[in-house]
């Protein structure tokens, strides 16, 4: 019965220690901060697609509330 503490004690420990390692350490920031490392890397040409797509769309926003181009809200 000892072990059996000890050993889910060793699980415990191990479990938890495993997630220290979340985030992104201040070393690594800069690297991800570059301008190629970015989702949406030309904001300029992202505007663009989006004025197109919603132009052949007849639709306005679509990336956070609903709605279409014939005006059903």
């Amino acid at each position: 019965m000892k072990a059996y503490k000890w050993l889910i004690l060793l699980v415990l420990i191990l479990v938890i220690s495993g997630c220290s390692s979340w985030g992104v350490k201040p070393w690594e920031r800069g690297l991800l901060a570059q301008q190629k490392m970015q989702l949406i890397s030309e904001p300029v040409e992202m505007g663009l697609d989006d004025h197109i797509y919603f132009s052949k769309e007849g639709s306005s926003g679509g990336r956070s509330f609903g709605g279409g181009g014939c005006g059903c809200n």
